[in-house]
């Protein structure tokens, strides 16, 4: 259940996030809620989140739950709630039945046929669409007799035809011509509010002071200052936040990658990371900085300093991003992370020394299996991989067994990456060109075109298991 919400004092911020839990938790609401929790915490205010999950067919306790956890992953802890729509159903009600009493809002019985033939017909003409308030002045017997038959039912709100002006601290004066709305569905009935009207209810019960939410809900301020003027509610200021773009600058979806907060968990960004690049999509500092730690973002953030324009979605940004906070975690640490996109009997300590050589490497966890996967299965190669420039079979083998007979002669308590560097490449400076003796090992020994160099592979694998691939690579030539 939803705990009790508490007093605010006046003057106090309290904002909400209030995300539908009709789908999983995207990039766009986690911006909103990054947006929202930061003014919070700048102005020592209260953070609220409120789920609106009365949409009964599209809401489930899977979307909330990946909502919640997502929160608590990128640290934007909230100060009160959940608080659920579904569970203030009665609140709901009281303001319904006042606005029908007080001849606010009025049942329509319209079907869905006619107020589509109405809507051709005024397109006909050349008319803007609106609803023709053919219900408005049903007689109180016609509606009695309607509910009776269990006639289906919306309620409508009676929208007065004038200009609203309000303004948005980050667009600032804005005005909507009302008269171009018809009445608008408020209910679906007396307990089930649609989101203009559940959203004033919740905002003035709560004692929401600002609603910072996407540019897309512009349409729904009108709507919900006429619904609190109705209802004689104190108005909240509005702030309302960029699109968030693709490189193409259209609206973020599917089709420019990942969109779900938990794609990018499962891929292997950190939170740090997701926060940072979120943080400027949309806000600018005003300086060349570009790292910024959540406590930074709080000391920092201002809804003034974001901008009205659309904000581009830079995959190549959040991989800088991400790299930068992978190079500073500790070997341990990133260990730890990393296990999951391994085998999970990977003994860690193991793991520790192969994360220490790749973690200049990293944008992404998960890269851990494609760059460091050689180290815990077999190799398997083409022979043309162990080629260096223009050097023949034969000249290769000689050089893998030349590799194969130093390192023969070390034992197990001298294998280390200083010995092994000392050693091979004094043999390697032999050469005209030492790669004629560092690529063919490197290669033998992990398998791949690009990777760490062979002295730290072989530390980390070992005496025995450097020699096997060393001897594989050879019979590879043969």
């Amino acid at each position: 259940m939803a705990e009790d919400l508490s007093l605010t004092k006046q003057g106090q911020v309290r904002v909400r996030f209030a995300p539908s839990p009709t789908g999983l938790f995207h990039v766009g609401n986690a911006r909103t809620a990054l947006f929202t929790y930061l003014f919070a915490k700048k102005n020592q205010g209260s953070f609220i989140l409120r789920i609106e999950d009365t949409d009964k067919e599209r809401s489930t306790t899977e979307f909330e739950k990946d909502i919640l956890e997502n929160l608590k992953w990128l640290g934007l802890n909230w100060d009160e709630g959940p608080y659920r729509q579904s569970e203030r159903l009665e609140i709901y009600e009281k303001y319904i039945k006042k606005l029908l009493a007080e001849n606010k809002a009025y049942y329509c019985f319209c079907s869905q046929d006619e107020l589509e033939a109405r809507r051709q017909e005024q397109l006909s003409r050349g008319e803007a669409p609106k609803y023709s308030s053919a219900c408005c002045n049903l007689s109180k017997e016609d509606i009695e007799k309607n509910l009776k038959e269990n006639k289906p039912f919306v309620i409508r709100f009676k929208v007065e035809p004038k200009k609203v002006k309000f303004n948005d601290i980050i667009r600032g004066e804005l005005e909507f011509d009302m008269g171009l709305a018809g009445d608008i569905v408020i209910a679906k009935d007396l307990q089930y509010p649609l989101f203009a009207l559940a959203g004033a209810i919740d905002d003035f019960e709560m004692k929401i002071s600002h609603v910072i939410r996407g540019e897309d809900h512009l349409s729904n301020t009108p709507k919900q200052i006429l619904l609190q003027e109705a209802l004689g509610f104190t108005r909240p200021e509005y702030a309302h936040l960029p699109m968030i773009l693709g490189e193409d600058r259209t609206k973020l979806s599917k089709r420019h990658g990942a969109v779900a907060v938990s794609e990018y968990r499962v891929q292997g960004y950190l939170p740090e990371a997701l926060v940072n690049f979120m943080a400027f999509l949309g806000w600018n500092p005003g300086d060349e900085r570009e790292i910024y730690s959540l406590a930074s973002l709080t000391k920092e953030f201002s809804l003034e300093k974001v901008q009205k324009g659309g904000a581009v979605f830079n995959i190549k940004r959040l991989d800088f991003l991400n790299g930068f906070y992978i190079r500073h975690r500790s070997p341990e640490k990133l260990a730890e992370l990393c296990l999951p996109y391994l085998d999970k009997t990977t003994d860690i300590k193991y793991l520790q020394k192969i994360i220490s050589i790749y973690q200049e490497r990293l944008k992404k966890l998960s890269e851990i299996k494609e760059l460091a996967g050689f180290f815990f299965e077999e190799v398997k190669y083409d022979r043309g991989l162990l080629k260096w420039k223009d050097m023949q079979d034969k000249e290769i083998k000689q050089s893998l067994e030349k590799s194969e007979k130093i390192l023969k002669k070390m034992k197990n308590e001298n294998w280390n990456k200083e010995n092994l560097e000392n050693i091979l490449i004094k043999e390697a400076e032999k050469e005209s060109d030492r790669g004629r003796v560092l690529w063919p090992l490197r290669a033998a020994l992990t398998g791949q075109k690009a990777s760490a160099g062979p002295f730290d592979v072989a530390d980390i694998l070992g005496r025995e298991k450097t020699l096997a691939r060393i001897r594989q690579a050879i019979n590879l030539l043969d």
